[in-house]
């Protein structure tokens, strides 16, 4: 069992804290509104859920994961992150978070970014290319023969391992797919983004809600991942 804290209630946020605890995982959620919002979610999630503020989520049990945009990551208690494995599965999309020069000049990767701006925290980037809705609908138990795979990037051996160990008991067969500079290949556009999960790859983009997923096994995920090209960020609208 790992205790995770998870900064982040929406879809990804809540859909990873409901696997974590059927995997028997115990789970403190927190997010900008305070835990009095989260009433309703906590008691559905059941025993082994908890609320909590933003700080107290960043400093619980042995792992942070980050379910937040892009530019809320200055608001985060980065003291409270410091020395701690922190997984994150956001992205950058200019729309939402705004232009950022080092992104768009590529200079840095997004997982590269976000560790600039939290320094003491050691980042791993995982669950970033797979729509919310999939993550549930695509997790499956070890050894099961659809069972996809899930890219895992990082700098420290021993922080992808934690991630990895918690990815598999979410529903994922993890793979390291290198470091956080490594980690455009699953980033939006590039060959390993959320079309790969998609059960119809014509209508997702015109109707990503409504599709279903399709596995993809680890092998085929390496496959991407290894021949994945990357996209112009800086033309990147959305």
């Amino acid at each position: 069992m790992t205790r995770m804290g998870i900064i982040g209630s929406g879809s990804i946020g809540a859909g990873l804290a409901r696997l974590a605890i059927a995997a028997g995982h115990d789970i403190m959620i927190a997010n900008s509104r305070g835990p009095e919002t989260l009433t309703a979610l906590v008691t559905d999630l059941g025993s082994g859920a908890q609320a909590g503020t933003v700080e107290e989520a960043a400093r619980y049990g042995d792992l942070t994961i980050l379910a937040i945009p892009l530019s809320a990551y200055g608001s985060l208690p980065a003291e409270a992150l410091t020395g701690r494995t922190v997984l994150s599965t956001g992205n950058y999309y200019p729309g939402r978070d705004g232009r950022i020069t080092v992104l768009d000049s590529l200079d840095l990767a997004t997982a590269e970014y976000e560790a600039t701006l939290l320094p003491g925290a050691e980042i791993v980037k995982a669950f970033n290319n797979i729509v919310a809705h999939h993550i549930p609908s695509l997790a499956r138990p070890a050894g099961a023969r659809d069972r996809s795979g899930m890219a895992v990037f990082g700098d420290s051996d021993e922080a992808k391992v934690l991630v990895s160990e918690v990815v598999g008991s979410l529903g994922f067969d993890p793979i390291d797919a290198g470091s956080l500079a490594d980690s455009w290949r699953a980033e939006p556009e590039s060959g390993a983004y959320t079309l790969i999960y998609a059960a119809d790859p014509e209508s997702f983009f015109s109707n990503f809600s409504a599709d279903t997923g399709a596995p993809v096994p680890a092998a085929r995920l390496r496959e991407l991942i290894d021949s994945s090209t990357r996209p112009a960020v800086a033309e990147r609208q959305f």
